[in-house]
């Protein structure tokens, strides 16, 4: 395993102070890098974590910058013990361009044998990153993947040869913690040290938000027993951790930056300028029968309340609002044996039956919302392992144009590859139907403009790229980059009262 690990780059947030950015290093103890940066007003190092004993001893620490903001876009370097690193940060005010990824790694370790370059869409995003800076990566979920987990951790192949009832009531030892807290950590390092992947972290500021894989697969969508036994939580205490410490950089709760108030999870809001950013949390509270709680979606909608002069809202949510409903496949699967597997990832989905009424109020919501401040409305999506457009059109409120359509983008996956070909060929049979989601609101996928198609088998990342011209301020070109083609597919998404 690498002796270190970073830069990795997180965005803390704009403000009249500027843009605050923390840089995070994993190393020795007694080898940690010195961060200078000289247009940062302050650098300010926290220690995060430890990890290890010993000679092996690492230390977690993030480095914080505030980089006055121009009147133009600027290139700020910082070097790291003499490596010289960048990234851009844009005008003061300025809505800015942005990738966003998904999916950054396999569920089966028999598909990296089928895949010939894992990490060639990080090359991609490297090679436009150089023609258009992003200013911000968006990273919505798997940024790692655990699944190697259970044949790896030597104490947890043991409890998986228990009987299942013996599974649910078996306490999480000592030895299964220290086994799969550094089974955890060695995931983080060797996953984003990988040269494509590490590029990019260093220079792109990040805003990231958790998925199942984070955790292990199908996380919050097991049996009441299982997901509350000592072992799954166990798991997913360890989970936690590292994704607050590598992915917030945060050492605990209190300091996880921009997150909302009031919630027991990790949903965290972001403006810049008249562009706003809401990640929300799908994980950390989800069950069979709940996505998120009361008090987190009042967290959210009092966020929200509290963002006025917002042209664009763009909100990431893990799994898609919009997609082809498979509830009839999942009660079938409820009747049958040996299916709990797919039964799960069918149940993560908000089509899911039951979770039809929380997504139904969220969708009421953000249109109201839409409706009341003239904004526009754009959710970012992952983890289905195609591209897609959804759109959901509501005739029931009386809006300016654009206010009552939002438009979903789904990107899925930068590393991950796109299902069977037949799988391609149900979804692009399936997803053609209109769905009413309620009396005058409806849900459709749509094709890609210019195309016939509705979904991208390949993979792929997004790049949301503001508009420059002096007469088009708040239109977004929408590009998807797809492996084995060289034009991407675009849409653009115009501001509220615009044609």
């Amino acid at each position: 395993m690498s002796k270190q690990l970073g830069p990795i780059l997180k965005f803390l947030g704009a403000d009249d102070d500027g843009w605050h950015v923390s840089v995070l290093l994993a190393a020795p103890a007694a080898a940690m890098p010195h961060v200078a940066c000289p247009a940062s007003e302050s650098i300010h190092s926290t220690l995060l974590a430890r990890h290890g004993a010993g000679v092996d001893a690492m230390e977690v620490r993030c480095f914080r910058l505030a980089i006055p903001q121009t009147s133009h876009e600027q290139r700020v370097r910082y070097d790291i013990d003499g490596a010289v690193h960048s990234f851009v940060v844009p005008a003061r005010g300025a809505a800015p361009t942005c990738a966003y990824t998904s999916c950054n790694g396999f569920s089966d370790p028999k598909v990296i044998k089928k895949v010939r370059e894992p990490n060639a869409m990080w090359r991609r995003m490297a090679e436009r990153h150089g023609a258009r800076a992003h200013h911000l990566l968006l990273m919505g979920g798997d940024q790692v993947y655990s699944d190697s987990m259970w044949d790896e951790v030597d104490a947890l192949r043991a409890w998986r040869a228990l009987p299942a009832e013996a599974r649910d009531s078996a306490p999480f030892t000592e030895t299964m913690r220290a086994q799969v807290d550094a089974f955890y950590f060695k995931l983080y390092v060797e996953r984003w040290n990988q040269p494509a992947v590490a590029a990019m972290l260093a220079q792109a500021p990040t805003v990231m938000m958790w998925d199942d894989h984070d955790i292990f697969d199908g996380w919050g969508s097991y049996p009441d027993a299982q997901q509350h036994s000592p072992v799954y939580q166990g798991i997913y205490g360890v989970a936690r951790h590292y994704f607050r410490l590598f992915q917030l950089h945060a050492a605990d709760d209190a300091s996880v930056a921009l997150r909302l108030p009031g919630q027991p999870g990790y949903s965290h809001g972001i403006r810049v300028g008249d562009c706003a950013i809401l990640a929300l949390d799908l994980r950390s509270e989800r069950t069979r029968t709940r996505v998120m709680s009361d008090e987190a979606w009042q967290a959210v909608y009092t966020w929200l309340n509290e963002q006025h002069g917002c042209r664009h809202l763009f909100l990431m949510s893990s799994i898609p609002v919009v997609h082809p409903d498979f509830s009839t496949l999942e009660t079938l699967l409820c009747a049958l044996p040996g299916q709990h597997e797919l039964q799960d990832d069918l149940q993560d989905h908000w089509l899911s039956r039951t979770h039809r009424q929380e997504r139904l109020r969220l969708i009421h919501r953000l249109l109201d919302w839409a409706a009341a401040r003239h904004t526009r409305v754009t959710v970012l999506s992952g983890d289905v392992h195609v591209g897609a457009l959804g759109v959901i059109e509501s005739a029931r409120r009386d809006a300016p144009p654009n206010a009552a359509v939002i438009n979903q983008l789904t990107s899925s996956g930068i590393v991950h590859p796109a299902p069977p070909a037949m799988a391609l060929f149900y979804l692009e049979h399936v997803g053609n139907r209109v769905e009413t989601v309620d009396r005058g609101i409806t849900a459709s996928m749509y094709p890609f403009p210019g195309t016939s198609h509705r979904y991208i088998g390949a993979r792929n990342y997004l790049s949301l790229e503001p508009d420059t011209g002096p007469d088009t301020a708040n239109r977004v070109w929408v590009n998807w980059w797809v492996e084995g083609e060289e034009q991407p597919y675009t849409k653009a998404i115009h501001p509220v009262g615009s044609l």
